[in-house]
This record gives C-alpha cells, structure tokens and sequence, in this order.
C-alpha cells in the first residue's frame, strides 16, 4: 500500500519525531470547538504499524503546555479533555473585542450555581432555603439552557421534586477534571465572570409547591 492510501488526518503513514506529535496534537487542539479527549488525540497520532503510546502522546501534552506557559493562551484538561482557552487576565480585553458576547452572570445565578455545585444532587427548595429568597425560573432555565446543571433524578418525597448537579460541560467551561478540583467560590465567581451589582430578587414564600422542579434531563447535559 502506498504512502498515498495510508493516511491518518491528512499526514502520511510514518514514525513520528516528538516535535512532529505536539504539531499534530496543536492542530488538532487549535480546530476543536469542545475539549478533545485524550483518545482522539491519541486516534489522531497512531500512524503506521508501530503507533504511538499513550506516553508519548502525555509527554508531548506536556511539551506543548510548558510552550504556551508565557504566551495569553493556555493548555488546560477538563472533564472532557484537553483544549486551549483564554488565560483568565485577559478575558476582559476579549470580551470587549465582541459585541455580541453574552449577557454576564448575575449574582444570583452565580449564588444558585455555587449551591448546586457544592451540595449536590439538591432540589431547587433547597436552594432557596440556603438563600434565604425565591429562585427564578428564568436563573435555573439559564443554567440548564448553558448546559450547566441538569436533573439528575428525584427526591423520594411527597411531589418528588427535581435533584440538580451540575455537567460535564460545566467543568468543561471551568478547565476543571474532577468535581473536588473546585474553587473557592471567590474563584468560581472569576471564573463566571460575575458582574459586580447584586439582581434583586423577591423574598421566598412559604409553602412553595417543589413539584414545579421536577422534569425531564436537558438534552444539553454531560
């Protein structure tokens, strides 16, 4: 079979030289849209009959990462994989450079996500007793619409209301592996980008009925 025929992404079929792997893997990183897992990555360096390990491949991550260790871009892992973003300092100046960004996060949605991510699976009831006011409808439809948090069952009680956790996606966006690699909430406002102003919100009434959390799982979840 020829050179021609035995092709993988567009690159002959041959041994790759460390400097070659991590051109691969950055191209590959720079045309994805979501993290890549490291399988794919893996899937995209495997050319001819020797391949490439799952060292190689580690060890070439590494490469890369120290090479944009200085640079306003960065190689993160996540839940998802691996990808590049934006270094957090400069987020601001991005962010000015487009118009059309998406409206940033109240306090209140922050404060709502925050309760989820730490003390989940928790109903929305819940929520609302540790926040002391009532939860719009309109915050948890923008988490779940951001593919932050979705239901994840229901609490064995009289109306079986909903039980929010948060997604794959959620540590996707954060750069974060594992649910107990978290951050101070102090971090994870940052992180959301939190506008400094609090949205108001009307005060919890008693008796609130917690059948209105149950639901079905957005299709937006990890």
């Amino acid at each position: 079979m020829s050179d021609v025929d035995n092709t993988a992404a567009g690159i002959p079929l041959a041994r790759l030289d460390p400097p070659d792997i991590e051109l691969v893997l950055e191209a590959v990183l720079f045309a994805a849209s979501e993290p890549v897992p490291l399988q794919d990555l893996l899937t995209a360096c495997v050319l001819g009959d020797e391949g490439i390990g799952r060292a190689e491949v580690e060890a070439a991550l590494e490469r890369l990462s120290e090479h944009y260790h200085d640079r306003s871009i960065e190689l993160v892992r996540s839940a998802g994989g691996y990808r590049f973003r934006v270094r957090q300092r400069f987020s601001s100046q991005v962010q000015a450079a487009q118009p059309d960004r998406p409206q940033r996060l109240s306090r209140a949605l922050l404060e709502t996500l925050a309760i989820i991510a730490y003390r989940q699976p928790v109903t929305r009831a819940e929520i609302e007793d540790i926040r002391g006011v009532a939860v719009s409808t309109q915050i948890m439809r923008t988490l779940t619409e951001r593919g932050w948090v979705h239901v994840v069952g229901h609490k064995e009680v009289p109306g079986r209301p909903g039980l929010y956790a948060t997604t794959r996606t959620f540590l996707d966006d954060l750069g974060l592996g594992r649910l107990d690699e978290l951050p101070p909430l102090d971090a994870l406002r940052e992180l959301v980008d939190l506008p400094g102003e609090d949205a108001r919100e009307a005060p919890r009434h008693d008796g609130g009925d917690d059948n209105r959390n149950a639901g079905s799982e957005p299709a937006s979840g990890g």
